[in-house]
């Protein structure tokens, strides 16, 4: 499995989403690439303007997406589905 996080240093919702996201990498192994919204390029991802967002790909194919702020729980179930 591969995540594709888009954040920015300035967005709030981003550092407090990066609390949860270190709980997932620390129980989850999968392929991170971890792209800044306001550097680097990113339209390929079709990233909208709710952040962060988290694109999950499954066999190079997307599978699932979160946008904003999310519990713990909401991040365990997909990562349980794709499992």
């Amino acid at each position: 499995m591969r995540i594709v996080k888009i954040n920015s240093l300035g967005c709030p919702s981003c550092i407090i989403m990066n609390k949860v996201f270190n709980q997932i990498k620390s129980e989850y192994n999968f392929d991170l690439v971890e792209l800044d919204y306001d550097f680097d390029d990113i339209e390929e991802y079709n990233p909208g303007k709710i952040l962060p967002i988290f694109i999950f790909y499954k066999d190079e194919k997307e599978i699932c997406r979160l946008c904003g702020e999310h519990k713990l729980d909401e991040f365990k179930k997909v990562m349980e589905e794709l499992k």
